[in-house]
C-alpha cells in the first residue's frame, strides 16, 4: 500500500508540475510502467484497466473533435456575442447569461471543452470591453466553476461520467434521467452562489456597442447551419445507441469524424491540423494514470472506502447520499477526480450499492473546484489562462473554491434523495 500510494503521488505531482514541458499522458505512461515494474499491478490489471477506459476516453477524443471544428465554423464566438447582446448591457444579467452558455457547452461538448475553447473566447470578449482586472476575476472564476458543476446532465457531459457509465453499465437514457434534477439544482446553486460572491465586482452597466454583430463571428455559414441538424442527429443518435447497447464513443468519435469529413468537404477547416491538435495525450493520461490508481486498490484503499461507504449506507438513504458525495468531493480536490472516480466506482461496487454511483458523479464533477489540482478541466483552463497571461494563484482561486463548492454540491445531492 505504501509503495502504490508513493507510486501515486509522484505521478500526480509530475502530472501537476510538468516540468521542462513534460506533458500530462507521457507522465501517465512512466508512473504505469513503473507500477508493473515495481509490482504494484499486473500485466491483467492493465488490460483491465484498458478495458474500463477505451470507450471514456475516445468518446472524449471526439467530443473535442467536434468541440474544435464547431469551434473553427465561429459557432461558439457567435453563442459567446448573442448571450452577450442579449444582455443589453446589463452586467448583472451578462455574468448569468455567460453561465447559463458555460453550462449548455459544458453539457453538451463535456466541461473540457467549455475550458479549451469557450474560455479564450469570453476572455477576448472582456478585453474588448475594457473590463477593470477585478470584474474579469469574476467572470473567469465563474465561468470555470461552472464548466465542472454543469457537466452532469449527460453521459458525455464529462468523461468522469462516461467512465461510471460504462463501468456499471448505465444506459444514456436512464442516465440522464437520473441526473436532470440533480444537475438542474446544481446548475441553480451555481449561478446563485456565484453571483451572491461576485455581486460588487460585476459593473452594473457594460457597453455593448463595441462588440461585433454575432454573424460576424461566423466563418462558414453553411457549416454553420448545418452544425445545428448535426448536432440535433447526433443527440438522437446517442438515444438510438443506448437502445442497443452500443458503445456511446461510436457516436461521439463517430459523429465528430463524420463532422469533420463535412467541414473538409465544405473547406471550413483543416483536417490533418485538427487532428494533430487534438488531446490526444488525454488517451495516455487516462489508461496511464488509471493503472497507476488501479494499485491503490490492490492495496487495499477500495476495500477501505468500501466499509465506509457500508457505514454510511447503515445510517440511511440520506446519509448514504451526502456522505459519498462528500467523501467523493474531498478525495477528488487533494487527489484529482480521475483518479478518484476510479476508486469509488470500485469502492460502491464492492458495497453493493449501484444509486451510490450517482453521488460518485456528483462529488467527483464538483468536488474538485475546491483546489485547482481537482480536475483536469481546472489543470486545462489554468493553462489556457497562463497562455492569454492571466495567472491566478492557489490561494486566490482556493478562497473562492473552498467557499462556494460546498453549498453547490449540498444542493445537487438533494437532488438525488
Amino acid at each position: 500500500m505504501i509503495l502504490a500510494v508513493s507510486l501515486f503521488l509522484v505521478t500526480l505531482v509530475f502530472v501537476i508540475w510538468q516540468p521542462r514541458g513534460l506533458q500530462i499522458g507521457t507522465t501517465a505512461v512512466i508512473g504505469a510502467v513503473a507500477a508493473v515494474v515495481l509490482g504494484v499491478v499486473s500485466i491483467t490489471d492493465v488490460w483491465t484497466v484498458t478495458s474500463i477506459v477505451w470507450d471514456a476516453t475516445l468518446a472524449f477524443i471526439g467530443i473535442i473533435l467536434l468541440s474544435m471544428v464547431l469551434d473553427e465554423i465561429g459557432f461558439f464566438e457567435w453563442a459567446a456575442l448573442k448571450m452577450a447582446r442579449l444582455s443589453g448591457g446589463n452586467g448583472h444579467l451578462m455574468f448569468v447569461y455567460i453561465l447559463i452558455l458555460g453550462a449548455l457547452v459544458s453539457a453538451l461538448f463535456a466541461n473540457d471543452g467549455a475550458a479549451l475553447i469557450l474560455t479564450p473566447i469570453v476572455l477576448a470578449k472582456m478585453k474588448h470591453l475594457k473590463m477593470n482586472p477585478i470584474a474579469v476575476f469574476a467572470f473567469l472564476m465563474a465561468g470555470g466553476f461552472i464548466g465542472d458543476s454543469a457537466s452532469n446532465p449527460l453521459v458525455i457531459s464529462n468523461l468522469t461520467n462516461i467512465v461510471t457509465a460504462g463501468y456499471f453499465g448505465i444506459g444514456f437514457w436512464e442516465y440522464a434521467k437520473t441526473m436532470f434534477l440533480p444537475n438542474l439544482l446544481s446548475i441553480v446553486a451555481s449561478i446563485a452562489v456565484l453571483w451572491i460572491y461576485f455581486r460588487k465586482d460585476i459593473p452594473t452597466f457594460i457597453d455593448i456597442t463595441q462588440l461585433a454583430t454575432p454573424e460576424s463571428a461566423i466563418k462558414n455559414m453553411t457549416m454553420f447551419r448545418l452544425s445545428w441538424w448535426f448536432l440535433a442527429l447526433l443527440m438522437a443518435g446517442y438515444f438510438i445507441g443506448d437502445a442497443y447497447h452500443l458503445p456511446v464513443s461510436v457516436f461521439a468519435l463517430g459523429g465528430a469524424l463524420v463532422f469533420l469529413a463535412i467541414a473538409t468537404y465544405f473547406k471550413a477547416t483543416k483536417p490533418i491540423m485538427t487532428i494533430k491538435a487534438a488531446p490526444w495525450q488525454v488517451v495516455w493520461f487516462s489508461i496511464g494514470l488509471y493503472v497507476v490508481v488501479y494499485g491503490l486498490k490492490n492495496g487495499g484503499l477500495t476495500t477501505y472506502l468500501a466499509g465506509v461507504i457500508t457505514e454510511l449506507q447503515s445510517m440511511g438513504n440520506v446519509y448514504a447520499v451526502i456522505g459519498t458525495g462528500f467523501l467523493s468531493a474531498i478525495l477528488s480536490s487533494v487527489m484529482n477526480n480521475m483518479p478518484t472516480i476510479m476508486v469509488m466506482d470500485i469502492a460502491i461496487a464492492e458495497a453493493g450499492n449501484q444509486a451510490l454511483a450517482y453521488a460518485n458523479i456528483l462529488g467527483c464533477n464538483l468536488g474538485p473546484k475546491m483546489t485547482p489540482i481537482g480536475s483536469l478541466a481546472t489543470l486545462l483552463w489554468l493553462h489556457v489562462l497562463a497562455q492569454k497571461g492571466v495567472k491566478i494563484g492557489w490561494g486566490e482561486y482556493m478562497k473562492v473554491g473552498l467557499v462556494i463548492t460546498p453549498p453547490v454540491l449540498l444542493v445537487a445531492l438533494v437532488g438525488l434523495i
